[in-house]
């Protein structure tokens, strides 16, 4: 039996509340910047809402797309087309058969806001004013079906919906279609658009999110005593992932290799984590497993860290357990907000660039370190560091656990 062929990132891109591409998102979470901010919209005073905080887009999907064609698509589409078009190309627009190329996007919520948009015409002015392209802006395989339609994939198109976790599980899926070799190329990553008043009444509904209203920039405190809850963010973040002997038959630039990847479910509750960490710690046990290393060699892991009272703990504790007392950890949600479906996604990228450049980003707001953390968290600066091997945390409702491994080219 051969061995399977590793995997190699050959391009990214993203849009954020840090800015709206990779390289922008990057430079704005080492400058210790916040994407968090007074909600904006027409809906913000529709509602008396106790949480008006939230990280929205840095620069808006439209002042990239065409009037015509970002009519035609649900905000978490817009999102994804504009994150993948930048992978595309920074990957040099590679030159792949059709049939050899997959697109895998995940979503945790989908088209809610052309969903309740489309209601409303419906009840208000009848079925005539309802766009005949509802069902398609509506449905959670839209985004990764837009991006198919950009690039012209025909391998497969793929949209895994397990919440928080989606955007890791797509980059998981990829690695597992590019090591079986049914493709060559996969453009993967997480979509997500969704600040509107019934979601954030859900999570205020179920005590998740942050009501730091008076000091946005400080609301989101990963690992601090004083959190208090995520703030809802948008974005997305998009890979190309390629066949190492694939890329290197054309001579494409490698960023870094996603080099193991670990999936587990807890069955213990339909929001909360096993409050034992097993499912966690067995996702990170298996990235490191599959990546062929040890636990040793986890110099540093990107946390899932929402800034929730239980979550951050529980999941140090799983960190613990599975990698033990070394690893450096960051949570860059206390910059990008929860970007929920496309989390795991910018998140991983994130992570592979901190091992591309040796420096991880600092997590805001931690002045004053949980002692049931008792790990070394990066806060306040930066650090700079020689790293070999990082791993990124992606946890949802529904007990999804998705751990990603990446190592240097």
């Amino acid at each position: 039996m051969s061995t399977p062929p590793d995997v190699v990132v050959t391009g990214y891109g993203a849009t954020t509340p840090l800015g709206g591409d990779a390289v922008s998102t990057w430079d704005a979470l080492l400058a210790g910047k916040s994407g968090v901010g007074l909600t904006q919209g027409e809906w913000v005073g529709k509602y008396d809402l106790p949480v008006k905080i939230s990280a929205q887009l840095a620069v808006e999907p439209t002042e990239i797309l065409a009037r015509v064609q970002a009519r035609r698509m649900d905000r978490c589409e817009q999102v994804a087309v504009v994150a993948a078009r930048e992978a595309w190309a920074h990957a040099g627009s590679p030159e792949v058969e059709s049939e050899r190329l997959a697109v895998v996007i995940g979503t945790g919520i989908g088209g809610a806001v052309t969903l309740l948009a489309q209601d409303d015409l419906l009840e208000n002015d009848g079925l005539r004013k309802v766009s005949p392209l509802t069902v398609p802006m509506l449905m959670p395989n839209g985004p990764a079906a837009m991006v198919s339609l950009e690039i012209g994939a025909r391998g497969g198109v793929h949209a895994p919906a397990s919440a928080c976790a989606s955007g890791a599980e797509a980059l998981a899926w990829a690695w597992r279609l590019l090591r079986a070799g049914e493709v060559d190329v996969v453009v993967a990553g997480g979509a997500e658009a969704c600040i509107t008043g019934i979601t954030v009444a859900g999570f205020v509904q179920a005590r998740t999110l942050s009501r730091r209203n008076d000091e946005p920039e400080r609301a989101s405190r990963p690992f601090d005593v004083g959190r208090d809850g995520f703030v809802l963010g948008e974005g997305s973040g998009i890979m190309v992932l390629e066949r190492a002997d694939f890329a290197a038959a054309r001579g494409a630039t490698v960023h870094g290799k996603l080099a193991g990847i670990g999936l587990t479910s807890d069955a213990y509750h339909i929001t909360g984590p096993d409050p034992e960490g097993a499912g966690q710690t067995r996702a990170m046990a298996a990235a490191v497993r599959s990546a062929g290393l040890e636990p040793s060699d986890i110099g540093h892991v990107n946390c899932h860290a929402t800034s929730t009272v239980v979550g951050d703990v529980g999941e140090s504790v799983a960190v613990r357990k599975a990698l033990g007392e070394h690893p450096v950890l960051t949570a860059p949600k206390s910059a990008l907000g929860h970007l929920v479906g496309a989390a795991g996604a910018v998140e991983g990228l994130i992570a592979m660039l901190s091992v591309r450049d040796g420096v991880i980003p600092a997590t805001l707001n931690l002045e004053d370190l949980d002692p049931g953390v008792s790990l070394d968290v990066v806060a306040g600066e930066p650090r700079k560091v020689e790293l070999s091997a990082a791993m990124n945390n992606s946890f949802g409702f529904g007990g999804h656990n998705a751990s990603l491994v990446f190592t240097r080219p």
